[in-house]
């Protein structure tokens, strides 16, 4: 007697799993641009690393004997692979199987990967094409009952958040609970055109009257600038990349602390430009990203959600090789002032380094929250007490480096005043409650209505105050640290790091990741 029959039984399974969808199915999908599943996982990790996990899930059929006719595989597929060396847990949707929507146990394997990459203390790659895992409209003639919404991975993929890095890649068009599992990660991207991702989409929202296009409803240049989304991607290819990027900078949990990446190589450039870099008028703008860009290890700058809460520029870096979260305000949009988005923006980065033990580095140009009728319909100052109550929380190591304006309850929370942080301001730093534009009418209003030039007035109160606002005299009071010269900013970002990286402990944090 032998196993010889049941050992054949099991390749013929994994060949029929291995058709996906069918020929036909899978032609489709590569014919809308996108790439089969099992591609997207080779393409994703590194050669030969992926082990499959519940591979032989599925719907069978038998003849009258018992024996096996067909396999329609589960529209999941997870597992344990390694990426750039690291071991991470995967969780792919197959859209060729009924357009991954419920099916041959891909509720309980959806679990399992959460389950997998929690306990395992792995992070998690979701590759999401489909409703990823939502129910469908069939099961209630195939179970003959309607079921209660219970998301039995919730729980899971809450505690995940606080405990390993999760990406998602939106990969095609994702609706309902795919789209939650895409917003419900650290970092998310999406794939220009070929994915959407909806709440419902658009034949069920042609019902209450609205008849749109996917990329009209949910398209990428909707959800990258409203913040569900993080980034866009031209391709997979891309996508995969940026993901890869990503998880470079992170622990493979928060028990672990983030690795120290490649030294830089070649000579120091000279940052001797960064001395005229500001203007001295403070209403004319500069660009801010080849500021951080130079004082970041060379190319090592990856920026996270460019296209919304722009007043905030985030991203993550290094300094001479240990990864830091990285914060720059950009005097392009609303002077840098802090609207709901932005503030929205800011804290999203901030809990991602209190999370993983990423040192911060903040550069300072803020005028204040936005102002105006618009702001407060927009209850920015809500959003805005919430990242101020995310820094008074924050734990990581914090220098800031105040490159101009900080002004406001806003530049308050340029760092938490309840513990030590390092604070430097370049002679181009200028502070207080209020700008002094706008805020010498306020205060000067009496003297200003008596005199019998009020212009002339104004701008002789103005110039004598100005004479005070010199960062050199709030230097003699301590208010900050040091005055430093622009092209030795590199050095104290140095320093910094040297004395911080050392202190830093893995472990859990009290408060929980919010998404």
């Amino acid at each position: 007697m032998t196993w010889h029959k049941e050992l054949d039984e099991l390749a013929q399974r994994k060949k029929l799993a291995a058709q996906m969808g069918g020929a036909e199915k899978v032609q489709r999908h590569r014919d809308g641009g996108k790439l089969p599943v099992r591609e997207r996982i080779e393409r994703l990790v590194d050669a030969g690393s992926f082990r499959e996990v519940g591979g032989l899930a599925g719907s069978a059929q038998y003849d009258e004997q018992g024996r096996l006719l067909d396999l329609t595989p589960s529209n999941l597929l997870i597992g344990r692979a390694r990426v750039q060396g690291r071991p991470v847990v995967l969780a792919a949707d197959d859209f060729t199987v009924r357009g991954g929507a419920n099916d041959g146990a891909v509720g309980d394997k959806l679990v399992e990967s959460e389950r997998m990459a929690h306990d395992l203390r792995l992070p998690l790659v979701r590759l999401v094409d489909g409703t990823g895992g939502g129910g469908s409209v069939r099961n209630i003639e195939i179970k003959g009952h309607t079921l209660l919404p219970k998301l039995r991975m919730w729980p899971l993929m809450t505690q995940n958040l606080a405990c390993v890095p999760v990406v998602s890649l939106a990969l095609g068009s994702v609706a309902g609970l795919g789209a939650a599992r895409v917003a419900a990660s650290h970092y998310s991207v999406m794939v220009r055109d070929t994915s959407q991702l909806f709440i419902a989409g658009p034949p069920v929202v042609a019902r209450i009257g609205q008849v749109l296009s996917k990329n009209e409803l949910g398209g990428s240049d909707i959800h990258t600038r409203n913040g569900v989304v993080d980034d866009e991607a031209e391709s997979e290819e891309q996508a995969f990349a940026m993901a890869r990027r990503f998880l470079s900078y992170l622990p493979r949990s928060v028990h672990e602390l983030p690795a120290r990446g490649p030294l830089p190589e070649g000579e120091v450039p000279d940052l001797a430009w960064l001395r005229d870099a500001i203007p001295r008028d403070g209403r004319n703008v500069y660009k801010m990203r080849p500021i951080v860009d130079a004082l970041m290890d060379p190319g090592s700058f990856m920026e996270i959600g460019r296209r919304w809460g722009r007043a905030i520029i985030t991203g993550l870096a290094r300094i001479d090789g240990w990864p830091v979260a990285v914060f720059a305000s950009d005097p392009y949009v609303y002077g840098g002032g802090w609207d709901g988005p932005a503030a929205e923006k800011f804290t999203r980065l901030l809990d991602l380094a209190e999370t993983f033990h990423l040192p911060v580095v903040n550069f300072v140009d803020i005028p204040g929250f936005q102002i105006g009728l618009a702001a407060e319909k927009s209850g920015a100052m809500r959003y805005g007490v919430r990242a101020l109550t995310a820094v008074a929380q924050s734990t990581v190591p914090w220098c800031s480096i105040l490159v101009r304006k900080a002004f406001g309850v806003a530049a308050g929370g340029h760092q938490s005043a309840g513990r030590f942080n390092f604070r430097y301001a370049w002679p181009s730093a200028q502070w207080g409650s209020l700008p002094i534009e706008g805020g010498l009418e306020v205060a000067y209003k009496a003297e200003i209505e008596a005199a019998a030039d009020a212009e002339a007035k104004t701008r002789e109160i103005e110039e004598r105050v100005r004479s005070l606002t010199s960062p050199m005299r709030s230097a003699e009071a301590f208010v900050v640290e040091d005055i430093i010269d622009p092209a030795q900013t590199r050095d104290v970002l140095r320093e910094f790091i040297d004395v911080v990286i050392p202190l830093r402990q893995p472990g859990e944090r009290a408060v929980g990741y919010r998404p």
